[in-house]
């Protein structure tokens, strides 16, 4: 299978986009595709991409930067592994943008409150960046916990989001976590 990749230019560096079919394979905060190869799933992993001078996609990766933080949500995706991580991903489409979840209220929200650890792998395996919204989800102290393409990254994604919201989403103001992070409630 042929695949095809495209960049373009966001307010926190390059985003990449692999694309089979018209659903996104993997997707992330880098100029290169062999970033994001090795994170495809090998039953969906394609054997070449061509990259493309653009991508439909991409059309709503711009509209999310520029403020239409929904634009992601209907985005069709395509990864595969176990149920519980392949239902893990589907539940963080439903963690609203600028109400973030900690990675104990995720595990509640995939119906496994006791495995903290499960939904904290489930945000590391996806490869599926921004339309698998895992910077959505925040270590339970408070702190930002880890993102694959950078803390700086996910912070400015938290405080984007939560500035281009409405209604109960813009009630969760930042408040002062660990080490001078923000973090919401």
């Amino acid at each position: 299978m042929t695949a095809l990749h495209a960049t373009t230019a966001t307010p926190v560096g390059p985003f990449t986009v692999l694309v089979d079919d018209g659903a996104v394979l993997a997707s992330g905060w880098t100029a290169h595709i062999s970033d994001l190869l090795p994170v495809v799933h090998r039953s969906l992993r394609p054997t070449s991409s061509v990259e493309a001078d653009r991508l439909p996609v991409l059309d709503v990766v711009d509209a999310f930067h520029a403020g239409d933080v929904a634009a992601i949500d209907d985005v069709v995706v395509r990864q595969r592994s176990g149920p519980f991580l392949q239902d893990a991903w589907d539940v963080l489409r439903t963690v609203p943008a600028g109400e973030p979840d900690s990675y104990a209220a995720f595990a509640a929200r995939c119906g496994r409150p006791a495995a903290v650890r499960a939904a904290a792998g489930a945000c590391a395996r996806n490869a599926a960046a921004l339309f698998v919204p895992c910077h959505r989800v925040l270590a339970t102290g408070g702190g930002l916990g880890g993102f694959r393409w950078g803390t700086p990254v996910k912070r400015w994604l938290l405080d984007h989001e939560a500035a281009h919201t409405t209604g109960r989403a813009a009630a969760a103001q930042p408040v002062p976590a660990a080490q001078g992070e923000l973090s919401y409630p």
